[in-house]
């Protein structure tokens, strides 16, 4: 490989490094940008609202704001859905917009260094990837780097802007 097309593949490969929290679903491991989060809660009653989709769990008020709550667990698609002492809700900040989401419980902040990430591989077409900006490993552990405002950012996250119109 000469140092051109190094350059070149270097280049499509984005820098993702940086600081995650890491939170878990199901069985996996996954990592938001720390920059992102504004705060972290404890999982308490939301009120719903008629005709959303299910992984819209409905809107609490966080201090004068109404904030729309969606369940990962439910836009995933990873089956039976337990609230427990251990479920938390990971408060948002993508570009003034404020939404939570619903994990099922925060690890910790991990620094990752771009020789730790690797670009998620092609396996099944049929596995919508899009929003994952690679695989993290760790000491034994691998991370989904979630891209977290392309995810709200997507067609059907835009609900949320029409749950919380004041």
């Amino acid at each position: 490989m000469t140092a051109t097309s190094m350059a070149t593949a270097a280049s499509t490969t984005p820098s993702v490094a940086g600081e995650y929290l890491t939170f878990v679903l199901g069985e996996e491991s996954y990592g938001i940008e720390i920059l992102k989060v504004q705060e972290i809660r404890g999982y308490d009653t939301v009120t719903k609202i008629a005709n959303t989709p299910a992984f819209i769990k409905g809107v609490v008020n966080l201090r004068g704001r109404i904030v729309p709550i969606v369940d990962l667990r439910i836009k995933f698609n990873l089956g039976k859905i337990e609230y427990d002492e251990f479920t938390v809700v990971i408060i948002l900040n993508l570009g003034g917009r404020v939404v939570g989401i619903v994990v099922d419980g925060v690890s910790d902040v991990m620094a990752l260094q771009q020789e730790h990430i690797r670009n998620v591989p092609e396996l099944v077409s049929s596995i919508d990837t899009q929003y994952i900006l690679g695989l993290a490993t760790v000491e034994e552990r691998m991370l989904i780097l979630v891209d977290i405002e392309r995810l709200m950012g997507s067609q059907e996250m835009e609900l949320l802007d029409s749950v919380t119109v004041h």
